[in-house]
């Protein structure tokens, strides 16, 4: 009998994941979309170490999250980057297999001398 592990915690990562938004409350914020940064990790608990297949049917295809992602925060204007996050970290959540989330949302041209980013994590991991 082996004593070695059969399964690991298995998480998922976007990493500098860039595109335009419709976000804020300033008034050149409201009259066009400005670019954002979007960085998320999923919690998929533990995962067997061998799958059963090679099929990806049978796992969280990070293609249709990465479009989530994208359509989520590109759906609607909102005001508020509090706002935004809290609605991706939900979207996110609902997805089969998700434990928890971890997610930053970076405004990347907001000032001339830094970005502002607000992060959220929620569910277990």
């Amino acid at each position: 009998m082996s004593d070695l592990p059969t399964e690991g915690l298995q998480s998922l990562s976007f990493t500098g994941l860039r595109f335009d938004a419709a976000l804020g409350i300033l008034d050149h914020e409201k009259g066009a979309p400005q670019p954002i940064q979007v960085d998320a990790e999923l919690s998929l608990g533990p995962q067997p170490l061998h799958p059963r297949d090679d099929d990806i049917s049978h796992v969280l295809d990070y293609r249709k999250v990465r479009q989530i992602i994208i359509d989520e925060c590109t759906a609607e204007h909102v005001n508020l980057l509090e706002t935004l996050i809290g609605k991706l970290c939900d979207r996110l959540m609902r997805l089969p297999g998700v434990q928890g989330v971890r997610v930053k949302i970076t405004k990347l041209e907001i000032f001339d001398d830094c970005e502002v980013a607000i992060r959220m994590e929620a569910g277990r991991w």
